[in-house]
């Protein structure tokens, strides 16, 4: 192009386009730093909300509940019923409904990165377990060689279901499988289909001396075998500085001692004619206060050091020793019970 030869309209005309050429070219520049603005300020916030996704779901989540008042009353249930069978019912609702059950939480969900609460949810199953069979054997059922009660056969064998089960086992199978909780909301409606049949006067509820007498001693049982767990988890890593098992193990022994400790204050009320003719009240307020501590013992950090240590504790010898002094005492029951 011969600029000297154009003249001066041609030559307006030609900048003129310049600048709407230029002009778009702005336009489309300041459009696509809007999108990488845009681009970059979600890709801010994603990263935050995946940065406190799980802090913050799992205290959302969080709930270790050792409130010893909980549960319906004896003036809550119709007569003829068991408070302490409506109790473990109570139980079952609280940590699988009202708390919501994560011991079976996948990955992608904040309760899966708890270990203190599902082991403390799976330690109160447990408790409500060994006395579903107890109901099983002996309560529930007139004598050994009568028929066990269908509600309570299904009830404990639910109760056994593995606590970390959710929708897909990957280990077993590629088809959906029962969730834990859906097996215990099953043995909840046993529990409950039971004592409404109690209440009619269609199912056996035998508040015998020998009945309690057995349920106690399988109590005992459960604590003394907690005992030696909790022994070997300090024989195996006392002194260290730092034990990852500790606190999972503190936790499901709490769990127990507080599902016993529900289940036991009822049962006191179950077997008050019992309590009263063999003179128990004062050694089972004794068991339930060593049990009481035993449920509400929350430390801040659970450290297993040396028992004899200075500076770091062992809270897993303090939870042991409360541990025995009740079974101790669950076993002066018995002695007299014997008698």
């Amino acid at each position: 192009m011969n600029w000297k030869r154009l003249n001066y309209l041609k030559r307006l005309n030609y900048l003129n386009r310049l600048a709407i050429l230029w002009n778009r070219l702005l336009d489309r520049l300041a459009a696509g730093g809007r999108m990488w603005r845009r681009l970059a300020l979600a890709l801010a916030v994603l990263t935050v909300a995946a940065a406190l996704y799980y802090p913050i779901g799992m205290i959302w989540v969080h709930a270790i509940d050792d409130n010893l008042a909980f549960g319906p009353q004896q003036s809550d249930i119709a007569a003829g019923q068991s408070l302490a069978v409506a109790r473990a019912a109570a139980l079952i609702d609280r940590e699988v409904n009202q708390h919501r059950w994560v011991a079976n939480d996948p990955f992608f969900l904040p309760g899966a990165a708890l270990d203190n609460m599902p082991n403390f949810q799976q330690g109160v199953i447990a408790a409500i377990a060994r006395f579903a069979f107890e109901l099983v054997d002996q309560i529930g059922r007139t004598r050994g060689s009568s028929q066990t009660d269908p509600d309570l056969q299904e009830a404990a064998g639910l109760l056994q279901y593995s606590g970390t089960k959710w929708v897909f086992d990957l280990s077993t199978s590629l088809a959906p499988t029962a969730t834990s909780e859906a097996q215990y909301r099953k043995a909840r409606k046993a529990l409950l289909t039971y004592n409404a049949r109690l209440a009619a006067g269609k199912a056996v509820f035998e508040r015998r001396s020998d009945n309690l007498l057995a349920t106690l001693d399988r109590i005992a049982l459960g604590l003394g075998s907690a005992s030696a767990v909790i022994e070997k988890q300090i024989a195996r890593h006392g002194d260290s500085l730092i034990d990852r098992k500790a606190d999972d193990l503190f936790y499901n022994v709490k769990g127990q001692a507080y599902g016993y400790a529900v289940l036991l204050d009822a049962l006191a009320v179950d077997f008050a004619k019992v309590v009263e003719e063999r003179d128990l009240g004062s050694v089972w307020r004794e068991m339930q206060t060593s049990l009481h501590i035993l449920a509400t013992l929350d430390p801040l950090i659970v450290a297993n050091g040396a028992p004899d240590g200075l500076i770091i504790p062992n809270h897993l010898a303090a939870e042991g020793f409360y541990l025995l002094r009740a079974r101790t005492q669950l076993r002066e029951i018995t002695n007299i019970l014997l008698k």
